[in-house]
């Protein structure tokens, strides 16, 4: 291969995608080193959820910038989803944390409290992987939405609509995956392929997600 070959296929190289990768790979560590089970590697999918809704609100907010009607707009969009995207991603938590981490002690109510969620993290190490989660995610925003220009056409009823697609067909999947693994007792091999599963659904999702947004298909 010429340099002149090298050089164009670093260029068409998406940092995006190599972040998303790295970041859905994090867990076999977690997996191999810290022996986790079932709980630990679904938290850790629950926990993305909310990174995912964090950005899904800074491309509400950057979406058409020059636009003062989309500003108008946004004092109602980006309210209504929180609202919405938050409840519902709280339930999911707590369904998850009462299946596959025998509930909380102490926990009044059905959702779990911000001290609540955050021992959870740090008893189960999930700290780093979910850093990783958020800059993969981070990257992606910068990468594709903003320098690449998504930005400029993005409707924010679509954007609305986005995270609940990837939510409800991943984690469908990944549920059943993990009361599959809970009956097996976990087997190491089971949640390696669990966390391989996710990474292949998380770039069908990232590249559907480019054509849809991307601006040169306006």
């Amino acid at each position: 291969m010429q340099p002149a070959d090298i050089s164009a296929a670093l260029k068409r190289i998406d940092p995006s995608v190599i972040a998303l990768v790295a970041a859905n790979l994090v867990p076999l560590v977690g997996v191999f080193v810290f022996r986790w089970e079932v709980f630990p590697l679904l938290f850790l999918f629950w926990l993305e959820n909310i990174v995912v809704g964090v950005s899904n609100v800074l491309k509400m907010l950057f979406a058409a910038p020059r636009d003062p009607a989309r500003w108008a707009a946004k004092l109602f969009f980006i309210p209504f989803f929180c609202v919405h995207y938050g409840g519902f991603t709280a339930v999911h938590g707590a369904l998850v944390i009462a299946f596959f981490g025998g509930g909380l002690k102490d926990q009044r109510g059905l959702v779990p409290s911000v001290d609540a969620l955050y021992k959870l993290v740090t008893q189960n190490h999930l700290g780093w992987a979910l850093l990783g989660l958020a800059v993969s995610h981070g990257i992606s925003f910068g990468h594709n939405y903003l320098w690449r220009g998504e930005y400029r056409e993005a409707k924010l009823q679509s954007l609305m609509n986005q995270p609940y697609g990837r939510v409800m067909v991943l984690h469908l999947t990944i549920l059943g995956g993990g009361f599959l693994m809970l009956a097996l007792h976990s087997p190491l091999a089971g949640l390696a392929l669990l966390v391989l599963l996710k990474l292949v659904l998380d770039l069908r999702a990232h590249w559907r997600e480019r054509e849809k947004f991307s601006p040169q298909k306006d």
